[in-house]
């Protein structure tokens, strides 16, 4: 992975990550809130369960999608951002590969994946990092961090 995606990705996961969590204090209540519910994501989406899934989303749920491809953008409510998640799936033919990490700080979550694109004969694996914002034990916001952003541009198309 050349430099610059790693820093990206290491900006991420600093972004997310909990200052207090290396120190070994107990977590507070908010956030065991977040940790708790990026798990239960994390734990549904190993499993393939879409109902627990859809589940933790917010109904004010926003998507941030970053790069350069037709699904760029930010896409406001639960209804629009699962339509949206579920158009890149189409286009990409994206299969979870594993979870290389869930983390939880006072503000944020966040899950780092490997994933599996596929069109036609093009196969390719990255890593993305989702960083989520955490209210009333749902998701009400995603950052998507692309390991390879040109790469996942050429799956989904203009």
């Amino acid at each position: 992975m050349p430099l610059a995606r790693r820093g990206l990705l290491v900006v991420a996961l600093a972004a997310a990550a909990a200052p207090s969590a290396a120190g070994g204090r107990p977590l507070d209540p908010r956030e065991a809130e977040i940790r708790t519910t990026v798990e239960r994501y994390a734990e549904a989406w190993r499993a393939g369960d879409l109902a627990t899934i859809a589940g933790l989303y917010h109904e004010t749920f926003t998507l941030h999608y970053g790069g350069a491809h037709a699904l760029s953008g930010d896409h406001v409510g639960k209804a629009a951002s699962l339509a949206t998640l579920a158009e890149f799936s189409r286009r990409t033919g994206r299969q979870l590969n594993g979870i290389i990490a869930v983390l939880a700080g006072p503000e944020r979550g966040a899950i780092v994946a490997r994933e599996t694109f596929r069109k036609g004969e093009t196969v390719a694996e990255l890593e993305r990092v989702l960083v989520y914002a955490v209210r009333d034990g749902q998701f009400s916001e995603c950052w998507v961090y692309d390991a390879d952003p040109a790469l996942v541009a050429r799956f989904v198309g203009d």
